[in-house]
């Protein structure tokens, strides 16, 4: 009793450590360190959990761990901020199908259960299964090894629906006799597994940070339900963390896309290429040599960083850029969209990379109220986030979307490739208006020439 009681008060101190972690990563200055707190939570937690259960030999764990520890380093060495994104993706995948096998083993040893542990191994299978498929889906689309647009059938919604059906009918035949539910139980992982697949598919480019965060608070959401199947608090404890701040932050991604969740889900956004007010006008396009003499004598700069930026991997010459301007008597700041990029805080974590400020970094709301006394306003990379289309076209298929209001701002610079439309298929009003000027190319070359000209 002495040896059980002990363990939980190291439970109680992983969750500590997790809870403490989780908060500290809410601001860029702390997350190193809440990073840190967690995985010394979950080693303790590990350990603590080895001893329990009285394994003599660790020889397959230590292995298993150093294999992990190899993998871990060289995964956040080099692989590329463009990748991170499909990386986070993948983590959420490797969370699903663990959750899924651990329930699975505990069924294959134990077939004989309860009502209660009968119906967390559902859980725990039903949830892990399609976090596991659906971020491979997301994995694939931001890989674009198939494409980022949303896929959509006549009749999907009823074939999801049949889905569910199948995965609540033969779930509940499980659970009334799990000694022989073994096809059911199958059954469930083939339709759990496919039901991921079918929920990402119809889901585009410009929902994905809204999807990984979703996926995230499902493998949470799996953790916990295997917590309940082995019995395990800390795990119970750690997956309800997961779960519920992925929730809140999947929540807080909708608003800022004036969309709920089912609209993100569901609705196919991305898919239209038109809609709304017709375009008219011609952009005006800028050399970065006179784009040069407007920023020399600005006094107040503000640059809006989107996926683009990524691509280009411009975030070190972005920085740099900055500097220059400060020491030149201007006032820098970062305009940040709590969607812009492919996942969940994508363009603090690049800039954070590059040592921008963190004080620089400016949230959408605060921005807006200040925008009509900037002098310019570099957006790279953005697209949607800034156009607004979203705040005066009832049409637009991105209607009622709060965006970066850039084209209030005395000058607009915007760096892209070419005229091409952004994730979400339509026309950005923008870039045809008096104050925008286009500057074409590659965001990196075109920065590094205006760093030229500055030195």
């Amino acid at each position: 009793m002495n040896i059980a009681i002990g363990i939980n008060w190291v439970y109680i101190i992983s969750a500590l450590f997790f809870t403490f972690g989780l908060k500290l990563l809410g601001s860029p200055e702390t997350a190193r360190k809440g990073n840190i707190l967690s995985a010394f939570g979950m080693l303790l937690a590990i350990i603590v959990t080895l001893w329990d259960q009285q394994i003599i030999t660790y020889t397959w764990i230590v292995a298993g761990m150093l294999i992990g520890i190899v993998v871990g380093v060289l995964a956040a060495r080099l692989i590329s901020m463009t990748a991170m994104p499909e990386m986070v993706a993948l983590l959420n995948g490797f969370g699903g199908i663990a959750s899924l096998l651990v329930g699975w083993s505990v069924y294959a040893i134990s077939p004989e259960m309860g009502i209660f542990t009968a119906t967390s191994v559902i859980f725990s299978i039903l949830i892990g299964g399609l976090t596991f498929s659906g971020s491979l889906t997301a994995w694939a689309k931001l890989k674009e090894l198939m494409t980022g647009k949303p896929i959509i059938y006549v009749g999907q919604q009823v074939v999801n629906a049949l889905i569910l059906l199948g995965i609540l009918g033969c779930g509940i035949m499980f659970v009334l006799g799990p000694e022989q539910g073994m096809t059911y139980f199958y059954i469930i992982i083939g339709l759990s597994l496919l039901f991921g697949v079918m929920s990402v598919l119809p889901i585009g480019g410009a929902d994905m940070p809204v999807v990984i965060s979703l996926l995230n608070s499902y493998s949470g959401i799996a953790a916990c339900a295997t917590g309940f199947v082995i019995h395990n608090n800390l795990l119970i404890v750690a997956g309800s963390l997961v779960g519920a701040s992925g929730i809140i932050l999947t929540n807080i991604m909708c608003k800022a896309m004036n969309r709920s969740i089912s609209h993100v889900l569901f609705s196919g956004f991305g898919s239209a290429t038109s809609g709304g007010v017709s375009v008219e006008g011609e952009a005006k396009s800028l050399s970065p040599q006179d784009a040069y003499y407007v920023l020399e004598s600005a006094q107040s700069v503000v640059i809006v960083p989107g996926y683009g930026l990524a691509v280009a991997q411009a975030q070190h010459v972005v920085r740099e850029l900055g500097e220059l301007l400060e020491n030149n008597g201007a006032e820098v700041r970062y305009a940040i969209h709590p969607v812009a990029g492919r996942m969940p805080g994508h363009m603090n974590v690049l800039l954070a990379e590059a040592n921008v400020p963190y004080d620089q970094l400016i949230e959408m709301d605060d921005i807006n109220s200040t925008m009509e006394m900037v002098d310019v306003c570099l957006v790279i990379g953005a697209n949607d986030v800034v156009n607004p289309a979203a705040r005066d076209d009832e049409g637009s298929p991105i209607y009622g979307m709060p965006i970066i209001n850039v084209d209030y701002a005395k000058f607009v610079f915007v760096l892209k490739r070419s005229m091409g439309t952004g994730f979400a298929g339509i026309q950005n009003p923008l870039f045809f208006k008096e104050n925008t000027r286009m500057i074409f190319g590659d965001a990196k070359e075109t920065l590094t020439h205006l760093l030229t000209e500055f030195k």
